[in-house]
């Protein structure tokens, strides 16, 4: 099967978020089943050197106010194919956002491209290449079956994936002819959302088949909380949506052999983990202690519940527990955690920014990974928490719920525990599970039996590549 996959990022390419992650893990593990995939994204700058090594397989005299091409390049084990436009993607700084910290104006113009180019190759091919089934990934590839309808004749079907239904990509009407859309197509039924062009709902509406990141999550995206006014259509399209989990590259986040940790370790050695839990108390200025040390690994933002976490702190530090957070997102949470490290200065160390390395090095000794999202369609922190014996204290919400087994008195007596949940999502119920989760802490034995079962816990890509395959040949049958 030839499948095309459009996206707005790709790890370890360009990556702001877990969406990355995915592009550039599912096509290798769906390349293991048989699949031919291509990957499809813009070509930023951080891309140059890519570029400067692809083949043109496709060129473009005015892609939307400027000359473009496709270049093809095999890197990493990926076969990618790059949407080279200067005038829409050459720009420093954040692929999403300009030098203000808002999105860049065009974004409209810039990923209407990108969905108009994989809607190009879906029916014309590369080189001989032409893809039997799209999947198109979140609201900046919304439009591929869009342009695919108005191209009209016989088209591959396309397989719409929700990463995160709160980033729809909506824009003003007045750009239908700017984005060459046909004004049949602005409906309740196909691109229209409450009187704006809405780039998600496109992909939701035109598609074959809908996938999102979990079972959970599929079915909260039924109802109004978590639907985000897209609930409806998607009870309507219930039939054709379903939840694959996502997974990890199990080898690109490995304890044994991870490169970021000053010692590598295994579940018969879980020992020398205590010397990356060193190295991160020095880096974040951490007393060494008794208590667990927990991390964050995380955009700051209130979907992710860390407004939640700086109302636990007290508690955290009172229970003689640590925290090491990193991550960057709303101005008035990064300076309240820079506060509370000054606050509770050696108890707990903030990084502003975002870190590869230090990210695997807070997996690999950290005790625990804290988690308190409000909603998750996934989520992949707790993915390479359990990989690495760093146990996930998370909302039951989601794809956090799918993958993390609570340490109730049942699951630790039928010896399943992975991690810790709670629910309702509360700084109460927060404040409890860290509670909890110091206790289970001072059971060394329990803790370090939990440890070694995570370890184990299946967290790759193998049982979901499988899905996606039935999804993309459910959808060949429509």
């Amino acid at each position: 099967m030839n499948l095309l996959f459009v996206a707005s990022e790709c790890a370890p390419f360009v990556k702001t978020g877990g969406l990355a992650d995915v592009i550039g893990a599912v096509p290798k593990a769906l390349a293991s089943e048989g699949a031919d995939v291509r990957v499809l994204i813009p070509a930023y700058p951080a891309l140059a050197e890519l570029i400067a090594n692809g083949k043109t397989v496709a060129e473009f005299g005015d892609l939307f106010g400027g000359p473009a091409r496709i270049a093809a390049v095999e890197a990493e084990g990926l076969q990618m194919l790059l949407l080279d436009a200067p005038h829409l993607y050459d720009r420093p700084g954040s692929i999403y956002l300009g030098p203000n910290g808002q999105d860049w104006p065009d974004n409209d113009v810039r990923f209407a491209a990108l969905s108009y180019a994989g809607a190009q190759i879906a029916t014309e091919g590369i080189e001989g290449w032409t893809p039997d089934v799209v999947n198109a990934h979140d609201w900046q590839a919304g439009l591929v079956p869009a342009y695919l309808r108005q191209q009209g004749g016989r088209t591959p079907p396309v397989v719409m994936t929700i990463h995160n239904i709160a980033f729809q990509g909506l824009f003003d009407a007045t750009r239908l002819a700017a984005l060459g859309l046909q004004a049949e197509l602005f409906t309740p039924h196909g691109i229209e959302y409450f009187g704006k062009i809405g780039f998600l709902k496109a992909g939701l509406a035109l598609s074959e088949k809908i996938t999102t990141v979990s079972p959970t999550y599929a079915a909260e995206l039924l109802t109004p909380e978590f639907g985000m006014g897209l609930d409806g259509l998607l009870r309507g399209r219930q039939a054709d949506l379903i939840g694959i989990l996502n997974g990890i590259d199990l080898d690109a986040w490995d304890p044994g052999t991870d490169d970021a940790l000053v010692a590598n370790y295994s579940a018969r050695s879980l020992k020398a983990k205590a010397k990356n839990k060193a190295e991160i108390e020095a880096r974040f200025g951490l007393t060494p202690g008794d208590g667990p040390l927990f991390c964050v690994v995380s955009r700051l933002t209130s979907q992710k519940g860390l407004d939640m976490l700086l109302e636990c702190l007290p508690g955290l530090v009172g229970h003689g527990g640590r925290l090491a957070l990193l991550g960057s997102g709303e101005p008035e949470l990064e300076r309240a955690f820079i506060d509370a490290s000054n606050r509770y200065a050696g108890a707990v160390g903030t990084i502003i920014g975002y870190d590869e390395e230090m990210s695997h090095l807070l997996q690999g000794g950290s005790d625990a990974i804290l988690i308190p999202s409000r909603f998750e369609p996934c989520g992949l922190t707790q993915l390479y928490g359990l990989r690495y014996g760093t146990l996930p204290v998370v909302a039951r919400t989601g794809g956090l719920a799918d993958t993390v087994i609570d340490a109730n008195e049942a699951a630790l007596l039928a010896h399943c525990a992975t991690g810790v949940q709670f629910a309702p999502v509360t700084a109460t119920m927060l404040g409890h599970a860290i509670a909890r989760t110091c206790a289970l802490f001072a059971q060394p034995k329990v803790w370090a039996a939990m440890m070694r079962r995570a370890m184990r816990h299946p967290v790759g890509w193998d049982l979901s590549a499988a899905a996606y395959l039935d999804v993309y040949k459910s959808a060949l049958e429509r």
